[in-house]
Parts: structure tokens; C-alpha cells; sequence
């Protein structure tokens, strides 16, 4: 089968969609198929092809980044000249699905609506009219957890949407050892926020809450937010209880991971609407304190099964959830060993990666009917 994912970024840069489609696209090349991604190339206006892992890897040159969104005449001209069986969309990026239901390559569309769009609203408004178009020309629209049925966005589409939850590697966050630079600390426990410092993250409501909690923290990712957040760390007094870790190297994430008592994803708007990292946390045997944005975060951590959920933008809240963990080591072993249990059976890279193809191919049979009967 020839796979064609369709997004605005691929790893290097970090991300949870960029990780998504790169582990799916790995996770279907190493089955046979014949995978691409069509993404943006972030160092300019010139378009690199590259094989990586198994993945043709093709960066369309980029003329600039608007709200958020790369823009590129590049990507629609490399996309008009591919010949796939299936043409994986990963929304947001206007310009990918724009450019899709204008050429219609393939014979079968999959769209995986990974979350609503929030911060840039006007945009969207302009944008929803073909947006509507976009979802209904797709064969197929994946949802990553069930609240993501609720979107205004997809209430149209209910009879399309298919639930596959996002599935990693577990076995190299399982298996890690705490590394030797980041020894235990005795007198402090360790907390760990991965993520893109952008404002959905809310760490600032971690940073605010860290005052009342006797831990230090440690934070892994780079982004806009994070001048405001290191000047907002020394205005409340913890700046010395925080190690800024920049860009992590993902084979190092893992030990990271088990250098830590708790992991917390303080996010505070439904721009956030999984938090994988919460997945690869859980494989390390951490428990998670998360929060309710009515998204697939509080899917994937359930509160007092594998850690807690608090309100959004409540420090009081996040601190006394934190406060209450820390003090019970007991409790901590009993929600890791569910947390571990939970992601083995339900976000398990293989099981993902085997739904997904096996939806593709009812696309394909689908598309191939219709096609037969016209």
C-alpha cells in the first residue's frame, strides 16, 4: 500500500502531532508499505527529500509561518505529483487539507482530527466553511479519545469518526534506568513537565503552585512561553527549584522519565487534546496529575486509577493533588502499577499502528465500491 501523511512539521521538530505521524509512518513502513510524509521544511523555500527510518520524508520549501501556519506553494505541487493509495490528512494545517480536496490524490482520504483549534479563532472562522468541506470528502475521520466526539466541529460527521487512541514505543519507556547525572534527590522529591512551552501547556499555573510544594521540578521543551515562565519562576521565588532542560534527545527522554516522582501535564486549554506524553510517562510507572479540559487528557489519566485530575488553571487545586502524592508513596506505587497497566492494554504502538492500516483498508474497499458501482 502507498501512504501519504500530509502535515505541517516533522521530527526534528518537536511535537506531539510531528511524533505521532513520524512513529505511525515508522510503525507502517516496517510492515512493507511504501510511506511518505509531505510535511513543511522549517529552514526555508527550499523543498529536501530525504529517506528516514524507512520513510520518504519530503520538507516542501516554506515561505513564512502565519498564526501558526507554515505556508507553502511547494507542498500542493509536491502533493499534485504523488500517485498514493491513501492520503493521510492530520489536522490543523489548512494548507494541507486545502490542498488535498483540491487535487483529490489517492483513492481513499483519512483525516485524524487531533484536537479543535483555540488560540487562533478568527482564523478558523474564516476557515470553517472549507473545513466542512474537508470532513465531508473524507473516507474516514480518526478521533484520538472519546470527548473529541463532542467537537462542534465533528457533530456532523458521527458516523465517520473512528476511535484509535494514539499508541507509542512502551518498552523503551518502560525498561529505562534513572541516568546517573540526575541522581535521586533526597530531600526533595522530583517533578517533570514534558512539552512545547506554549501557552495550553499552563505551567505557569505549576510555576505559581510550586511555592506550596516541597519538590523541585524539572522542565523538558523549548518555546515561545519560555522567557515569560523562567521570569515568572524568579518573581515567585522557585527559579532555584527549576532545571530548565531544553531540548531533550528523544533516546534520552526515557531515563528522564524515571528520574522523576510524579509527572504533571498542568495544561489549561483544550488545545491540548491528549497529552501523549501522559502515555509515556504512565509506560515509566509514574503517576500523572493532570487536569479536566473536557479533552482525551483526562482519558488517558483517570483520576485515583492512574493518577489525578484536577480543575484547569487552579495552582491551589494542582499543589494540593501533588502534596497529597508525594506524602503517600503507597499510593503512588498502586496508581503506577495501573498507569503501566492501562497503557499496555489500551496505547501500545503495534495495536495502533494495526487499527489504523486495517481502517485504511476499509477506506480502500469502500472507495473501490462506490468506484465499481458508478
Amino acid at each position: 500500500m502507498k501512504i501519504l501523511h500530509i502535515y505541517k512539521d516533522y521530527p526534528p521538530v518537536l511535537g506531539g502531532i510531528e511524533n505521532h505521524v513520524r512513529l505511525l509512518a515508522e510503525g507502517q513502513a516496517q510492515r512493507g508499505h511504501q510511506v511518505a510524509a509531505l510535511v513543511t521544511n522549517p529552514a526555508g523555500p527550499r523543498t529536501a527529500i530525504a529517506e528516514e527510518a524507512g520513510v520518504q520524508v519530503i520538507r516542501a520549501g516554506r515561505l513564512a509561518t502565519v498564526a501558526s501556519t507554515p505556508l507553502s506553494l511547494a507542498l500542493p505541487a509536491q502533493l499534485a505529483g504523488s500517485r498514493p493509495d491513501v492520503v493521510h490528512l492530520h489536522f490543523p494545517y489548512p494548507v494541507g487539507e486545502m490542498s488535498q480536496w483540491l487535487l483529490r490524490r489517492g483513492q481513499a482520504t483519512v483525516l485524524t482530527y487531533h484536537s479543535d483549534v483555540v488560540r487562533q479563532a478568527k482564523i478558523l472562522r474564516l476557515y470553517r466553511p472549507l473545513l466542512r468541506r474537508v470532513l465531508h470528502a473524507a473516507d474516514a475521520i480518526i478521533i484520538g479519545s472519546p470527548p473529541m466526539r463532542k467537537s462542534a466541529y465533528l457533530a456532523e460527521h458521527q458516523a465517520r469518526l473512528h476511535l484509535i487512541p494514539y499508541g507509542i514505543p512502551l518498552a523503551r519507556f518502560r525498561d529505562a534506568a534513572r541516568p546517573a547525572e540526575i541522581p535521586a534527590a533526597a530531600a526533595q522529591p522530583t517533578l517533570l513537565f514534558v512539552g512545547r512551552l506554549r501557552y495550553y501547556k499552563g505551567l505557569d499555573y505549576l510555576i505559581r503552585a510550586l511555592p506550596q510544594i516541597p519538590a523541585r521540578l524539572l522542565v523538558v521543551g523549548i518555546g515561545p512561553m519560555e522567557a515569560e515562565w523562567r521570569k515568572l519562576a524568579a518573581d515567585t521565588g522557585v527559579a532555584e527549584r527549576i532545571a530548565w532542560l531544553g531540548e531533550v534527545p528523544d533516546a534520552d527522554l526515557p531515563a528522564l522519565y524515571h528520574a522523576a516522582d510524579l509527572f504533571v501535564l498542568p495544561a489549561s486549554h483544550t488545545s491540548e487534546a491528549f497529552g501523549l506524553v501522559q502515555v509515556e510517562a504512565m509506560a515509566a510507572g509514574l503517576p500523572v496529575v493532570s487536569t479536566e479540559l473536557g479533552t482525551g487528557t483526562s482519558y488517558v489519566n483517570q483520576d485515583g486509577v492512574t493518577g489525578r485530575v484536577v480543575p484547569p488553571r487552579d495552582p491551589v487545586a494542582l499543589a494540593a493533588a501533588i502534596n497529597a502524592l508525594l506524602a503517600d508513596p503507597a499510593e503512588r506505587a498502586r496508581l503506577a502499577a495501573a498507569a503501566q497497566a492501562r497503557v499496555a492494554a489500551e496505547f501500545d504502538l503495534p495495536v495502533m499502528v494495526q487499527r489504523v492500516l486495517a481502517l485504511y483498508e476499509a477506506a480502500l474497499s469502500q472507495a473501490q465500491g462506490h468506484a465499481r458501482a458508478s
